[in-house]
């Protein structure tokens, strides 16, 4: 079957973007892990020791930055719908976590610990259409909101990526009511075109 012309210019636009590029050379699972390396330089995020947890890991792109940061006193827990193939250090949950099995599971696994920083680059599976695509998409990152007011220790951080558009400004006004500091941040290897940006918050009032 022949490929759009749309989805065509987005193969070629992939397959020549030099962050594409160096993931493969790096051996990252994905151009995402420059995001991730770039907010955590700019925002301290983590560090060793850290307690983190990763929403919408697959492949593993930004767990395999954490794991070897966080080291053995640290801990990830990783979760997605989608499966993830292993990464020594993280603590794998496949599931949606919309669902309170998988929440559970999630909470579960976490024990008594808190968490020192929860960090999300879900996004929905995009059809296109852009209000439904711009609804699915903050209907995700407030999920993730809700999970870090959960799990957080006082003084803990959150990082999501979300789309601007309708609800991106309320959303951003609701993270700054729970945190002490918002940043946002459009990181390097994210594509000038796109509408993405990461939101970057401290201090969590607990």
């Amino acid at each position: 079957m022949a490929r759009s012309k749309t989805s065509k210019k987005w193969l070629d636009e992939h397959v020549n973007d030099p962050y594409v590029q160096k993931a493969q050379r790096d051996g990252y699972r994905s151009r995402a892990s420059y995001k991730l390396i770039e907010l955590n330089e700019k925002d301290s995020l983590f560090k060793s020791g850290s307690v983190v947890m990763d929403l919408g890991a697959a492949p593993g792109g930004w767990s395999q930055i954490v794991a070897p940061i966080v080291g053995e006193s640290g801990r990830v827990i990783a979760s997605d719908i989608l499966p993830m193939d292993g990464i020594a250090g993280v603590d794998f949950i496949q599931g949606d976590f919309t669902e309170a099995s998988v929440y559970e599971q999630i909470l579960n696994s976490l024990g008594s610990s808190q968490v020192d920083s929860v960090i999300s680059d879900m996004a929905p599976n995009m059809s296109g259409v852009n209000t439904t695509d711009q609804h699915a998409s903050m209907y995700l990152v407030e999920l993730a909101l809700d999970m870090a007011r959960n799990v957080l220790k006082p003084g803990g951080s959150f990082c999501a990526k979300v789309f601007q558009g309708v609800g991106s400004e309320a959303f951003t006004k609701e993270v700054r009511a729970s945190f002490s500091k918002v940043i946002v941040r459009k990181p390097a290897a994210s594509r000038p075109r796109s509408r993405e940006i990461y939101l970057v918050a401290k201090g969590f009032k607990a």
